[in-house]
């Protein structure tokens, strides 16, 4: 994973904190909702990522 998509899913996942935050002080229960599944969709791409660059370090390891 590069650090392009490691930012760019940061950056994500950040700005729904903010959608998330001004939804709650607005008190706009879709923007809140919005906010937090944006959050959700990065961590998880994040995640699946992780998963994956996981499973290249364990092939590789075996490859030595």
């Amino acid at each position: 994973m590069s650090f392009t998509d490691k930012a760019k899913n940061k950056v994500e996942e950040l700005s729904g904190a903010a959608r998330e935050r001004i939804g709650d002080m607005t008190d706009n229960e879709r923007m809140r909702a919005e906010g937090a599944s944006q959050q959700s969709d990065a961590r998880a791409r994040q995640v699946g990522e992780n998963v994956k660059e996981a499973g290249r370090n364990a092939k590789d390891a075996f490859n030595k």
